[in-house]
C-alpha cells in the first residue's frame, strides 16, 4: 500500500505514510487480519502509475480506479482469487501484461472502457476461468483480433460491451443460449462480419448494438427475444426480407436499419416504436405494401442462396423484368422466362419457389456451390426446356423430369450416385438417358418404365421401414414398466396414445438431436449420472463448445399420459418464465418414445445433498449465512412464479432435492413438471393430488384443491429443514419425530427447546441465534393449517431480505457496486444507460 501511495500524485485525500493504511479514506480491511479487501479511488483526481506490487494484495475483492489520469502498464492481477470487481475505465493506461486477468476465479465485473492509449491486446482465452463473470466492459480500449468462442464458460454474463475497437471476424457460436442481455459491438475499426443468426438463440437480449460493422445476410427471426427493446443495425451490409416477427416484438422501443441492403416489403412498425429506415435499402416499394408476386418469388430464390449482396444491390424496385441482372423476360416484359446465375460462386440451396415462375424456360445454375436436393416440384414447370445444375455439390435422388427437359447435372458427385454408377456415370448412351450433347456436358431424361420402377421401389421400401419401426416401438412400449418413488402419482390412468404430436414452443428453447446429447454425456455413461427419480435419470454433459448441461432422460417406454403431461408442462412453464432463481431450460429432445430435457448445469448439486448428505459427499456443511441466502433465493424465485411472471403458476413440488446450487452456492428452483396455473384472488383450483409427502399442505391432501399457499406451506417445511438439518419425513427416527412439521410444532410450545432443535453443526452465537429464531417464526407462519393465515411469498422475501443483509460485510454488496438493479424495468435501465459513453 505504501508503494501505491508513492506512485500516485497527488496523494489521495486521507492517505499518509504516517497512518496505518487500514485507516486511509476509501480503503477497507478485513476486521480480523488487516488484509486490504477494497480500494476505491473513483474520480479521485490522481495521476501516476500502478505498482506491480498490487498483485500482493491477496485478499483484495474490490478495486475502483476509474476516471483518473493513471498511465503506464497495468499491473498483473494474476491469481488474485478473491478479486471480484475491477474498474479501470477512463484512464490513460498504455499496455496490459499477457496474464493480467489469469486465475481470477471470483471475477464478476471488469471495466476498462475509454483507455484510448492502450496498445493492441486480445481478449484472452484463459478468461474462461472467470466463470462468475457478469459484466465485461472494454469499449474504446484497443482490443484487436476475433471475439473468442468462449462464451459457454460464462453462465452469468449479462453485459458485454466492446464498441469502438478493432475486432474482426464473426460472432462466436457460443453466444447461442447465453444469458447476455446487453451486447454492444458497434463501430469496429474494420468491422465484424458474417451473419447474425446467433442472435435468435440469445433469448435474454435486451439491447443490441451492432451498427457500423460489415455484417451480412438476413436479420434472423428474433421472436424468442421477448425482452429486446433496442436494436441498432444501421451501417452494415445486411440483406434479405425482414422477418414479420420483428415488427411485433413486445418490448421493442427503438430500431435502426438505414444504410443496409434490406429487401422485400417496406416495414411497418407500430407507432410506439422509434424506427429509422433510411433510403439506402432495397425494399421493393418506398411504402408499406406487398411486393409483386414474381418479385416475392425471386426474393425466395435469393433467400435460399443466403441473400447475396450482389443480388440485393441489383434486384431493385418492384418489377423483376426491369433491368434485374441474371433475369430475362418475355417480349411483353411481363413474365420471367430465364434465370441464369451460373458461375457466381453462390452457396445455399435451390429454392422450390422457382416453381412459381410458370413461364420459366431456362434455369441455369451451374458452377456454383449449391448443396441439398433438387426440389421435385420443379418437374411441374410447364415451359421448362433447359435445367443446368452441373458442377455444384447437390445430393439425393434425381427428380423425374419430362423428356422435353434437357437436364445437365455432371460434376455433382452425390447426385443420383447409384443411378450413375449403374449407367456409366450419367454419360451419353446409357439406358434411360439421352445421348451426350457433344459439348462435354451430360443430360438425363428418365423414361417412363424407369420412373415407374423407381417409384414402386421407393414405396415398397417405405412400407417395410415403417412396419419395422412400428414393431420396435410396440415392443418397447409394452415390455417396460414405469416406476415412481417418493412422489404421489397424479393419475394412474394409462391408455394407448400416439404422443408424436408435440406442440411447438416459442420461448427460446431449441430442439437438440439425440446424437448431440449422446456425445455430450458420453453415451449416457454411468459416470455422468447426477441423480435418479421416478421420471428416469439425470446426466451431466458438456456440449462441443464447452457449455455444461444437465440432461433429464425420461425412461424409454414409460411415456404414459402422466409423464407426457409433465414433459410438456416443464417445457411450457420454462418457456414462459425467466428468472435468475429458476433453473433455465436450454432445449429438449424427442427420440422415439424417449423424452429428454436439457437444463443449465448446476455444479453444486441440490440443497438436499448439502443438508442431509454433506458428510458422505465430502461437502463443507452449510453456514447459517449460506442457508439464509439460499432460502431468500428460493423465495424470490417462487415469488416470481406466483405474482411477478406474465402468467402466475403454482409449483406444487417444492423440496430440497428440487433446489439446485451454483458454484457460488446461489439457489435456483427446478422441476416444473407438476406446475399448475395459479387461480385469481382467493379462489382455488381442483387437481389430482401430486407432490411429495411431507411437503403437502393439509388442505391440499384433504380436498385436492390448490392455491399458491400450498407452495408457501412447502417452503415453510424447507425452512424447518434448513434450521434443523432434518428431513421432512424421516423413517429412521422415532414415531414422534418422524414428521418434521408435527415435531417442530411441539418444539415451539417451549421456546427453550428451540436452541436444542437447531442443526448442531451451526453452533450459533447470540447474534446468529436471534436470526434463526426469526426464521423459526417465519417457518411456523408458513405451515399454519389454515392457508389464509399463511403469508404470501412477497412477505417472505421481505422478512428474509433484511436478515441476509445483516450477514453481509460492511462494504457495498457486489450487485450495488456495479449498478445493476434487477427490479428496474428494461426501458428504465436503457434510459439510465443513456448517460454512458456510447
Amino acid at each position: 500500500m505504501l508503494k501505491l501511495l508513492s506512485s500516485l500524485s497527488p496523494a489521495p485525500s486521507g492517505w499518509s505514510s504516517n497512518t496505518h493504511f487500514c485507516k486511509w479514506n476509501n480503503v477497507t480491511c478485513d476486521s480480523t487480519s488487516s488484509f486490504v479487501t477494497a480500494i476505491n479511488l473513483y474520480n479521485a483526481g490522481v495521476s501516476g502509475t500502478l505498482p506491480p506490487e498490487l498483485n500482493q494484495l491477496s485478499q483484495l475483492q474490490f478495486l475502483a480506479l476509474q476516471k483518473n489520469s493513471l498511465t503506464g502498464t497495468l499491473p498483473s492481477f494474476e491469481n488474485l482469487t478473491s478479486l471480484k470487481q475491477i474498474f479501470l475505465h477512463n484512464n490513460d493506461f498504455t499496455s496490459v501484461p499477457n496474464n493480467f486477468l489469469l486465475g481470477l476465479t471470483s471475477l464478476r465485473t471488469f471495466s476498462i472502457n475509454e483507455n484510448i492509449n492502450l496498445g493492441p491486446w486480445e481478449i484472452p482465452s484463459y478468461l474462461t476461468e472467470s466463470t462468475n463473470l457478469v459484466i465485461f466492459h472494454a469499449g474504446n480500449a484497443s482490443i484487436t483480433g476475433i471475439i473468442p468462442d468462449i462464451f459457454g464458460s460464462f453462465p452469468k454474463l449479462e453485459y458485454l460491451r466492446l464498441p469502438h475497437n478493432n475486432l474482426s471476424g464473426s460472432l462466436p457460436g457460443s453466444f447461442s443460449g447465453s444469458k447476455i442481455q446487453y451486447l454492444w459491438l458497434n463501430n469496429q475499426r474494420v468491422g465484424l462480419s458474417g451473419r447474425i443468426d446467433v442472435l435468435a438463440n440469445m433469448t435474454q437480449l435486451a439491447q443490441v448494438w451492432l451498427h457500423a460493422n460489415m455484417f451480412s445476410g438476413a436479420i434472423p427471426d428474433l421472436s424468442n427475444c421477448k425482452n429486446l427493446f433496442d436494436l441498432q443495425l444501421m451501417d452494415n451490409r445486411l440483406t434479405g426480407v425482414l422477418p414479420p416477427s420483428l415488427m411485433s416484438l413486445p418490448k421493442l422501443l427503438n430500431i435502426t436499419l438505414q444504410n443496409n441492403k434490406l429487401q422485400g416489403p417496406y416495414p411497418q412498425f407500430p407507432r410506439t416504436i422509434s424506427v429509422t429506415v433510411g433510403n439506402t435499402n432495397s425494399f421493393c416499394l418506398d411504402r408499406p405494401g406487398p411486393c409483386d408476386p414474381q418479385v416475392s418469388t425471386l426474393l425466395d430464390v435469393a433467400g435460399a442462396l443466403g441473400y447475396p449482396i450482389s443480388l440485393a444491390e441489383s434486384w431493385l424496385g418492384n418489377n423483376g423484368c426491369q433491368d434485374w441482372t441474371f433475369i430475362n423476360c418475355d417480349s411483353q416484359g411481363r413474365n420471367v422466362t430465364v434465370v441464369n446465375i451460373s458461375s457466381r460462386g453462390f452457396s445455399g440451396s435451390i429454392s422450390p419457389a422457382f416453381a412459381n415462375l410458370t413461364s420459366l424456360r431456362n434455369l441455369v445454375l451451374n458452377d456454383n456451390n449449391l448443396t441439398g436436393v433438387i426440389p421435385p416440384v420443379l418437374t411441374t414447370l410447364p415451359e421448362l426446356q433447359i435445367f443446368d445444375v452441373s458442377n455444384n455439390n447437390l445430393s439425393a435422388p434425381i427428380p423425374v423430369f419430362p423428356p422435353s427437359v434437357r437436364f445437365m447435372y455432371n460434376g455433382n458427385l452425390l447426385l443420383g450416385r447409384n443411378d450413375r454408377e449403374s449407367s456409366g456415370g450419367g454419360s451419353g448412351g446409357a439406358p434411360g438417358t439421352s445421348p451426350g450433347n457433344g459439348d462435354g456436358s451430360s443430360t438425363r431424361t428418365l423414361g417412363r418404365s424407369n420412373s415407374v420402377g423407381i417409384i414402386a421401389g421407393v414405396i415398397v421400401g417405405v412400407v417395410v421401414f415403417v412396419g419395422v419401426v412400428l414393431l420396435v416401438l410396440y415392443k418397447c412400449y409394452f415390455k417396460r414398466k414405469h416406476k415412481r418413488f417418493g412422489r404421489v402419482e397424479e393419475s394412474q390412468h394409462q391408455r394407448n396414445s400416439d404422443h408424436s404430436e408435440i406442440p411447438v414452443f416459442k420461448g427460446g428453447n431449441v430442439m437438440i438431436s439425440i446424437q448431440v446429447l449422446r456425445q455430450a454425456t458420453n453415451n449416457f455413461s454411468k459416470e455422468n449420472v447426477l441423480g435418479r427419480g421416478g421420471f428416469g435419470v439425470v446426466y451431466k454433459g458438456e456440449l462441443h463448445g464447452g457449455t455444461k448441461i444437465a440432461v433429464k432422460r425420461m425412461e424409454t417406454g414409460a411415456m404414459g399420459i402422466k409423464l407426457m403431461m409433465e414433459f410438456l408442462a416443464e417445457i411450457f412453464v420454462l418457456t414462459q418464465v425467466r428468472h435468475r432463481h429458476l433453473v433455465a431450460l436450454l432445449g429438449y429432445c424427442i427420440n422415439g418414445n424417449e423424452r429428454l430435457l436439457v437444463y443449465e448445469y448446476m455444479p453444486q448439486g441440490t440443497l438436499g445433498q448439502h443438508l442431509f448428505q454433506w458428510q458422505e459427499l465430502c461437502y463443507q456443511p452449510l453456514t447459517w449465512k449460506q442457508r439464509l441466502i439460499i432460502a431468500l433465493d428460493v423465495a424470490r424465485g417462487v415469488e416470481y412464479l406466483h405474482s411477478l411472471a406474465h402468467h402466475s403458476f403454482i409449483h406444487r413440488d417444492l423440496k430440497p432435492s428440487n433446489i439446485l446450487l451454483s458454484d457460488d452456492m446461489r439457489a435456483k428452483v427446478s422441476d416444473f413438471g407438476l406446475v399448475k396455473n395459479a387461480p385469481d384472488g382467493n379462489y382455488s383450483v381442483e387437481t389430482r393430488l401430486a407432490g411429495t409427502f411431507g411437503y403437502l399442505a393439509p388442505e391440499y391432501t384433504a380436498t385436492g384443491r390448490v392455491t399458491t399457499k400450498v407452495d408457501v406451506y412447502a417452503f415453510g417445511v424447507i425452512l424447518m429443514e434448513i434450521i434443523t438439518g432434518r428431513k421432512a419425513v424421516d423413517e429412521t427416527v422415532s414415531e414422534e419425530r418422524f414428521h418434521l412439521v408435527t415435531w417442530f410444532r411441539m418444539v415451539l410450545i417451549n421456546k427453550d427447546n428451540i436452541r436444542k432443535s437447531i442443526d448442531p453443526i451451526l453452533d450459533p452465537d447470540d447474534e446468529t441465534y436471534k436470526s434463526i429464531c426469526k426464521v423459526v417464526a417465519l417457518a411456523s407462519r408458513c405451515t399454519t393449517r389454515k392457508p389464509t393465515q399463511r403469508p404470501d411469498m412477497g412477505h417472505v422475501v421481505n422478512v428474509l431480505g433484511p436478515l441476509v443483509e445483516r450477514c453481509k460485510p460492511s462494504k457495498p454488496e457486489e450487485d450495488d457496486a456495479y449498478g445493476v438493479d434487477y427490479h428496474v424495468s428494461l426501458p428504465q435501465r436503457w434510459q439510465a444507460d443513456e448517460g454512458s459513453d456510447y
